[in-house]
């Protein structure tokens, strides 16, 4: 008897020892009155600030400048020529001065074509822009509802250790009345300390989160942040055919594959136009020493079609049309992969919510009776402690089960409108 007071006394004060080492966040548990941190303004915020979107915007603007560079005309050529200059080099005694303005012209639609050109290169880093953002997007939603079941672990932890206590301070009044077993007490008191050790990974899972959304916001690693708001409930309106259309249709890299091959169809046209002479027109002013001035002029044609530089140019229409199978190629490719991705994620969605409602109307209702039941019967002597604890942890689970239901679903629909291109 006195052995068993002793083991009673231990279990106590090892107990009392866990409560306070797990410091103030058990004794206090969640914050009471946590601000809500809406997920909209997130957005916006990382749209705004996010560093890799804003290098790719002013890539776009870097890029529009090649538009006027690559139509305007070669730079005019001025030219002085001074003839039989006397060995005294008294150049107004020279027999001869020309003075000479040079302009190359390209052969007619070579500048139209490289505009084409730029101008769909500028546009392609549109669609770039456009599907960072539908990326980054995505990704400040993964993060959000993360930092939403974190939070939510937490206050599921916290809640399991009041019943845990309750369960334990259950055991020990019943073994002092010697209606209990020690056995219950030590199986209470591993509990507790099953759910003391889980904390501070169940910490270091929110303080990791807050670091991503952090960074995807561009702030300080360590910037607090409220809790995240509960995801709505909001049922999927398009069927998987409208999907597939919408993405087809909208999604940006699919638009940036459509403007590659424009592109090198253009520079196709422009690589055939390449075959055609180029003008050369100069204007002259003579200025002569011992008769009268004058004007001058000539033009120049350069010979594309000699048979021995002929061949270089044949090469690059070669080339730019290879370019455009290739770009026809990746498109395909890609609109093969976003109808898979569409299928699968409207796939895994539906899932989710089968699951989400399974858990909603049977899982966790039950789950509750049965462990309201077995507490009830333990009190009453009617069960034994090891179901009450059977039941506990199986409901923690399912909690935890439904909880990552809910915030997969939300992540797979952020992956979906990254697919599809529009929110859904």
């Amino acid at each position: 008897m006195k052995r068993e007071r002793v083991m009673y006394g231990s279990t106590l004060i090892l107990v009392s020892f866990l409560a306070c080492s797990s410091g103030a966040s058990l004794a206090a548990g969640p914050d009471p009155s946590p601000g809500v941190l809406e997920l909209a303004p997130l957005i916006r915020e990382a749209l705004d600030r996010n560093p890799e979107v804003n290098a790719a915007r002013e890539q776009v603007h870097a890029m529009q400048e090649r538009v006027p560079q690559v139509t305007a005309l070669d730079d005019p050529e001025v030219k002085i020529q001074l003839w039989n200059t006397p060995e005294s080099l008294d150049l107004t005694k020279t027999q001869r001065t020309i003075y000479g303005l040079a302009q190359r012209i390209p052969f007619p639609g070579i500048l139209s074509q490289q505009e084409q050109i730029a101008v769909r290169e500028a546009d392609q880093a549109a669609q770039r822009v456009a599907a960072k953002e539908r990326k980054l997007t995505a990704e400040v939603k993964v993060a959000y509802f993360e930092l939403f079941y974190a939070h939510k672990a937490i206050e599921i932890h916290h809640e399991q250790i009041t019943l845990l206590k309750q369960f334990f301070e259950i055991a020990n009044a019943k073994f002092r009345v010697g209606k209990g077993t020690q056995v219950d007490v030590l199986r209470a008191q591993v509990e507790l300390a099953k759910l003391f050790q889980r904390l501070p990974l169940l910490e270091q899972r929110q303080q990791t989160a807050e670091a991503r959304l952090n960074t995807l916001l561009n702030r300080d690693l360590q910037a607090p942040l409220d809790v995240p708001r509960k995801p709505a409930t909001r049922p999927m309106v398009l069927t998987r055919d409208e999907l597939q259309d919408y993405a087809l249709r909208l999604r940006p890299e699919l638009r940036e594959a459509d403007l590659v091959v424009a592109q090198f169809e253009s520079a196709t046209k422009l690589a055939r136009l390449q075959h055609y002479p180029h003008l050369r027109v100069e204007l002259q002013r003579w200025q002569n020493y011992s008769t009268d001035d004058g004007f001058g002029g000539n033009f120049t044609l350069n010979l594309p079609f000699a048979f021995w530089t002929k061949s270089k140019y044949d090469a690059g229409v070669r080339e730019a049309a290879a370019q455009v199978e290739a770009a026809r190629s990746r498109k395909q490719a890609l609109e093969n992969l976003t109808r898979f991705q569409v299928k699968d994620l409207v796939a895994q969605v539906a899932a989710t919510e089968r699951v989400l409602e399974l858990y909603t109307t049977t899982v966790l209702p039950q789950a509750q009776q049965t462990l309201n039941a077995a507490n009830a019967g333990y009190r009453t002597d009617r069960t034994d402690f090891l179901d009450l604890v059977d039941a506990e942890r199986a409901l923690i689970t399912y909690q935890l089960e439904y909880l990552r239901a809910l915030v997969d679903r939300e992540q797979q629909l952020a992956s979906l409108e990254r697919v599809v291109g529009v929110e859904l």
